[in-house]
C-alpha cells in the first residue's frame, strides 16, 4: 500500500467569494486486481495495455486505488511529486523474484497479449490462488501466477541431437531384445 500526503492549502472559492482552508490529507492507495477490475468495469477497456489513458481515466484509476475515505477535492490537489510517487508505485515490482527469461524478447512478447482482470481471475482460479491475493500489489500477484505456472509446468530439459539419437538407439536395442527381432 502506498500512502500519499496531499499538503494543506488555501484556495479562493469564486462562487462564494471566500477563502477556503483545506487540511492536509493522506491517501492510502492500493494497486491491485480489485482496483483493476473496478476500473475496467467502468471504462470497458483493458487497463494493462500500451494504449495511452486520458487524464480522466488516470484520475479515475487513482480514485479507485484509494482505500480510505477522502473528500473528492483532494484529487484536484495532487502535485507532480504525488503523481510521480503513484506512477513509481504502480510500476514497482514489489517482489524479489526474478525469472531467467526476463529480457527484451519476453517483455515484447507479453505486451502483445491483452490481459484483463477476468483473465487474471481465471488464472487465480486455475492455479488455486486464494482470493485474498486480489488485494496484493498487481505486480506481486502476476509474479505469483507466473511462479505457480512455472512450478506446475516445469520445462523439459533440452537434450542435444546426439543425446536424443543415443537414447533412441538404446530404446530400439532394448525393444529388439524383448521381441527377439533383428530390426
Amino acid at each position: 500500500m502506498l500512502e500519499i500526503v496531499v499538503p494543506a492549502a488555501d484556495y479562493f472559492d469564486e462562487s462564494t467569494q471566500r477563502f477556503v482552508d483545506y487540511k492536509a490529507q493522506i491517501l492510502q492507495l492500493e494497486h491491485s486486481l480489485v482496483t483493476l477490475s473496478k476500473w475496467e468495469s467502468k471504462w470497458e477497456i483493458p487497463y494493462l495495455s500500451r494504449d495511452e489513458k486520458t487524464q480522466e481515466q488516470t484520475m479515475d484509476y487513482i480514485r479507485m486505488m484509494t482505500v480510505n475515505e477522502v473528500p473528492s477535492h483532494v484529487y484536484g490537489r495532487l502535485s507532480k511529486k504525488n503523481f510521480d510517487a503513484i506512477v513509481e508505485y504502480i510500476n514497482s515490482k514489489q517482489t524479489a523474484t526474478w525469472f531467467s527469461d526476463d529480457g527484451p524478447k519476453q517483455i515484447e512478447g507479453r505486451s502483445t497479449r491483452v490481459i484483463t482482470s477476468e483473465l487474471i481471475y481465471y488464472w487465480m482460479i486455475a492455479l488455486n490462488i486464494p482470493f485474498e491475493c486480489q488485494h496484493w500489489h498487481l505486480s506481486r500477484l502476476l509474479t505469483l501466477i507466473r511462479v505457480c505456472n512455472a512450478q506446475m509446468n516445469p520445462e523439459k530439459s533440452k537434450k542435444s541431437r546426439s543425446e536424443i539419437a543415443a537414447e533412441r538407439r538404446r530404446l530400439n536395442e532394448q525393444r529388439r531384445k524383448q521381441l527377439g527381432t533383428k530390426g
